[in-house]
């Protein structure tokens, strides 16, 4: 079992069953939960702080159970709600630091702990601003930084790229890279964005109405698919060319975009299609191989 393991893990409402017989492990390292809005991410999440007990089935959290060991779990976790939280007369500073001293840091720890996390995320200068004046990525990171300011062992972060820009969701994904990848904080993040996690995360966990659907390295999940994009630099309709004598040799090929895609089943036809660019006089700028990605893996996965 790693930083997080569930068993069984059950959780109904009057109407509906948010976890249905969840049993998964989350390792260290950042690990994505991907669902839907209305999947059970944040669900399991309030499960997993102890803010909601289970119906049925167990759950650990650090090796403990949130049930009994609520109050230590949330000294050693950090968490990031999705939702907009922030008192808007607080300024940054005075708001982390206060979440700090809650999580057990004493007051010098604190201060000083608050001053780095705010440098780490992109607020230093704006730390003594009422964060109702903040835009969308500022008071994102304000959540970040109260989430990290205890030096947790593990956070729990709730869909952090809500609401952002393309810009300002990059800087998230950067920092939650950085948290998991350079500190050293285990990271459990969910997001119904399947590119983001694919971009940062160790471990993908998939969940579809309150069941799972497929856990694993997120490397297994974007696995080769046998096929290869072949891009060359030649006059117009360079591409349709190369596709062309490739078919002629009897290679399943088809178009994707400016570049062309072939199926390949043995290595001798990558030699193949670097002789047909030789043959008809174009430059091979490359050949790569094609991967699954998140988005693909899902979508098998919830139409079985």
């Amino acid at each position: 079992m790693g930083v997080v393991g569930t068993r069984d893990l059950t959780v109904e409402y009057p109407r509906v069953r948010a976890l249905d017989s969840l049993t998964v492990d989350i390792p260290e390292g950042v690990t994505g939960v991907v669902g839907v809005n209305g999947a059970g991410k944040s669900t399991l999440i309030k499960v997993l702080l102890g803010l909601l007990r289970p119906t049925s089935g167990s759950v650990e959290v650090l090796g403990m159970n949130p049930a009994t060991d609520g109050p230590r779990i949330r000294e050693l976790v950090g968490y990031m709600p999705e939702h907009d939280c922030l008192p808007a007369d607080v300024n940054a500073a005075e708001f982390v630091m206060h979440m700090a001293v809650m999580s057990g840091l004493p007051h010098a720890a604190a201060r000083e702990r608050t001053s780095d996390v705010l440098r780490h995320v992109g607020l230093a200068e704006e730390r003594h601003r009422p964060m109702g004046g903040y835009s969308t990525g500022m008071r994102q990171r304000a959540k970040l930084a109260q989430a990290i300011v205890h030096d947790p062992r593990l956070v729990l972060l709730d869909e952090p790229t809500n609401g952002l820009d393309p810009r300002a969701r990059d800087e998230m994904l950067e920092l939650v890279d950085t948290i998991g990848h350079s500190f050293g904080i285990s990271v459990a993040v969910t997001s119904h964005l399947l590119g983001e996690l694919e971009r940062i995360a160790d471990h993908v966990v998939v969940i579809d109405s309150g069941r799972l659907l497929r856990a694993s390295a997120t490397s297994d999940l974007t696995d080769v698919t046998g096929d290869v994009l072949v891009e060359v630099l030649g006059p117009a309709g360079a591409d349709q060319r190369l596709g062309q004598a490739l078919l002629d040799q009897g290679m399943t090929v088809w178009p994707q975009g400016d570049k062309v895609a072939v199926r390949v089943t043995d290595p001798s036809q990558l030699d193949a299609i670097r002789d047909a660019v030789v043959d008809l006089d174009l430059g091979l700028v490359r050949i790569q191989e094609v991967r699954h990605t998140l988005e693909e893996v899902f979508t098998q996965e919830a139409v079985r």
